[in-house]
C-alpha cells in the first residue's frame, strides 16, 4: 500500500497538453504554516486562471507520477494527505486559460487523461508522454505548500549568476598578472 496517495475526488480530465505553450510562469515554494496535526502536501493556485497539476514522487516502492488535479483560480487543494513520504516532490502544471506551464528538467511520465504511473523510465516506449517537472525540496518537513503565481505577480526565483571568484589582493596593492 502506498502511503499518501491522493484520493481521486476533485480531479477532472485534462485537455491536450501539446496545444499549450507560451508564457513561462513562476512557482514560489514555501513551507506550510499548518499546525502539527495537519501534515499534507498542498498546492495553491494564486493565478487568475484554471490550472492542471501533475505530481511526481519517490516512495518505498519507487517512482510514481499522478495527475490531474484541476484547480480553479485563487484556490488550493491537498495533493497528498498525511505526513510526507519523501523530501523531494516534482510538479508540472499547465495554465488552461492563457497557455503556458510551470515545468523543469526532471523528466517523468504523464498522459492527457487522469493517471497514476509507476516508474519514470521509457515513458514514450510505454505509451506515455515525457514531461519536465520542477523539483520541490521540502527540507524533510512533515507538511508543505507550493504556491503557483503568474510571472507578472512576482519576480522569478533565480539562482545567482555564475561569477568569477575574487582574486585575493597581493601585498602592496599590486594586481595579479593580466589585470
Amino acid at each position: 500500500m502506498i502511503q499518501g496517495v491522493p484520493a481521486r475526488t476533485g480531479r477532472n480530465r485534462c485537455g491536450t497538453l501539446a496545444a499549450l505553450g507560451g508564457l513561462l510562469l513562476v512557482a514560489v515554494l514555501m513551507g506550510s504554516t499548518l499546525g502539527p496535526a495537519a501534515a499534507d502536501f498542498r498546492l495553491c493556485n494564486n493565478t487568475g486562471s484554471r490550472v492542471g497539476i501533475a505530481l511526481g514522487y519517490k516512495d518505498s516502492e519507487g517512482w510514481t507520477t499522478e495527475g490531474w488535479w484541476n484547480l480553479s483560480a485563487r484556490s488550493c487543494d491537498t495533493l497528498l494527505k498525511g505526513a510526507l513520504v519523501a523530501r523531494f516532490y516534482y510538479i508540472y502544471a499547465v495554465d488552461y486559460d492563457r497557455g503556458g506551464e510551470w515545468s523543469g528538467k526532471a523528466f517523468m511520465c504523464t498522459r492527457d487523461k487522469e493517471f497514476t504511473i509507476r516508474g519514470i523510465e521509457d515513458c514514450l516506449a510505454r505509451g506515455f508522454d515525457k514531461t519536465g517537472f520542477f523539483e520541490v525540496d521540502t527540507g524533510e518537513q512533515r507538511s508543505w505548500t507550493v504556491q503557483l503565481t503568474e510571472s507578472t505577480e512576482q519576480a522569478p526565483q533565480r539562482s545567482l549568476p555564475d561569477v568569477t571568484p575574487l582574486t585575493p589582493a597581493l601585498p602592496g596593492g599590486a594586481k595579479p598578472p593580466g589585470q
